[in-house]
């Protein structure tokens, strides 16, 4: 999980990080409100010392850690700066770095994006990113392709926990298939064959109910937001996911960030959501 491995496929990095420390992602959402529950400034110096607790309070013990882009694009190069310096520390001490940016653009341009997440030669490569598919699954090529030469991975929204995704997500094509059943045949043609796990996967969330209506036996992680705070809890996940539970990679910000800034109490809620998911899991 480290720099030296960065070529291994994420798919069997991300395997190997989730049976050792647990299947488990913990969000980096450093917005306004939480800033002042830990009693810091909603500024760069507030930034800065949020992310370090959580960076050193968590990353030698979860699987995967996720910064919220946006938390850190609004403080301008300055908050940039955190972002790239969390994303290097989090890497070192064994974290997966999922970077969440949901980009999605045509051509040269989603290359741009691809290049800053992607390529291992940037400061803010990262393990994975987060990216959008609404300009068409082909759009994202470049991200797809800088990710299989890199090593990396790459999460695409396909069944999101906000309600307004809906009319998007579920609305039908003109063979009566809907528009996330789409997005889950292209992830599971791209990850066909990989063992053991792909590096291809899909955000669906786990607030959503029964999703048998879908094929999500896309051999590939599915990021599952929406445990804690949005109210979903690790029992939800057999009844959400189905068969392909054992590839959910469950994350949570608040439900643990917010036991911040005493850095036991953020290792003890993480490991906590990390035996939930286990056990219901397994």
């Amino acid at each position: 999980m480290t720099r030296e491995t960065a070529q291994e496929p994420f798919g069997a990095r991300l395997r190997r990080a989730m049976d050792e420390r647990g299947p488990l992602c913990v969000g980096i959402d450093p917005h306004a409100s939480l800033l002042a529950d830990w009693g810091l400034n909603d500024d760069v110096a507030g930034l800065a010392r949020f992310t370090r607790t959580v960076v050193e309070a968590l990353a030698d013990r979860v699987a995967v850690l996720k910064p919220q882009s946006a938390f850190f694009e609004r403080f301008g190069s300055r908050g940039i700066a955190v972002l790239e310096t969390a994303v290097e520390e989090a890497r070192e001490r064994g974290a997966l770095v999922l970077m969440d940016a949901k980009r999605g653009d045509i051509g040269s341009t989603m290359g741009a994006y691809a290049a800053t997440y992607l390529d291992k030669d940037s400061p803010l490569f990262s393990d994975a990113v987060t990216v959008s598919p609404y300009l068409g699954y082909g759009s994202l090529r470049p991200a797809l392709e800088a990710a299989r030469v890199s090593g990396a991975g790459v999460f695409v929204l396909a069944l999101t926990s906000n309600p307004e995704g809906a009319e998007v997500q579920r609305a039908l094509r003109a063979d009566g298939s809907t528009v996330a059943a789409t997005m889950l045949g292209h992830l599971a043609a791209e990850n066909a064959g990989a063992e053991p796990l792909g590096s291809v996967g899909a955000v669906v969330g786990a607030t959503l109910g029964d999703l048998s209506a879908f094929d999500l036996g896309i051999n590939g992680p599915l990021l599952a937001p929406g445990i804690g705070a949005q109210g979903a809890t690790p029992a939800d996940l057999p009844g959400v996911f189905g068969d392909a539970v054992r590839n959910v990679v469950p994350s949570v910000s608040r439900g643990v960030l917010r036991h911040g800034p005493d850095t036991a109490a953020l290792r003890a809620a993480a490991v906590r959501f990390a035996d939930e998911v286990r056990a219901a899991v397994e």
